[in-house]
């Protein structure tokens, strides 16, 4: 007989039902919540979902960690430019600002590992999803403010500080378009996210 595994010697130490009844429910899991329960259109359980949907997250995870990684080097690499020490008071308030939204998109990029490293193997794949998935968009919405602020930057040395506000403000909206307001029109004109409903009450 093969030696056991440390993920057999978990299965076996994980309490078991009695048959015909339920296990006790997970603590991280909402009771009667259609989130968790089994996808019957890719025939798996809501464990294989969480699998699947932490999977796909570290997939999105490295396509934004990449990007950030580039923005957080142009801006460390920018204060040791000699074009860097005639920056008057206002640009070099934008820059520290703007490294520091950079530094915190990267935090909140990678806290996902930390919170999978903390709860591995605790049965919270659930919750490990949840928070990272929110992680994730705050990520995204701080790293939207850290773009608008280097490009408002950037501008602003070579144009002057109005055009370098246009251009800052212009590439906010142009993150929040792009990465939330598109997907939800593009979801909902294929019906993949529906409205909310109106309460017929009021």
């Amino acid at each position: 007989m093969a030696p056991l595994t440390d993920d057999d010697r978990h299965d076996l130490s994980e309490p078991t039902a009695p048959p015909g009844t339920s296990g006790p429910p997970e603590p991280h899991r909402p009771p009667d919540s259609a989130r968790y329960t089994a996808c019957a259109d890719r025939n798996e359980t809501p464990l294989e979902r969480y699998d699947r949907n932490f999977g796909e997250l570290l997939q999105e995870l490295r396509v934004l960690q990449t990007g950030v990684q580039i923005l957080f080097a142009f801006l460390l690499t920018l204060a040791f430019t000699p074009r860097f020490v005639s920056l008057d008071p206002t640009q070099r308030a934008f820059y520290v600002g703007t490294l520091l939204l950079a530094v915190l998109a990267t935090l909140l990029l990678t806290a996902p590992a930390a919170v999978h490293r903390v709860l591995f193997r605790r049965r919270a794949k659930g919750l490990i999803v949840e928070v990272s998935a929110r992680l994730t968009a705050a990520g995204m919405a701080v790293l939207a403010l850290a773009l608008a602020g280097a490009v408002l930057l950037v501008v602003d040395v070579v144009l002057g500080r109005g055009a370098g506000v246009l251009a800052g403000s212009v590439t906010l909206v142009t993150c929040g378009g792009l990465w939330a307001l598109l997907p939800h029109v593009v979801g909902r004109l294929n019906g993949h996210i529906k409205p909310p409903a109106r309460d017929s009450s009021s």
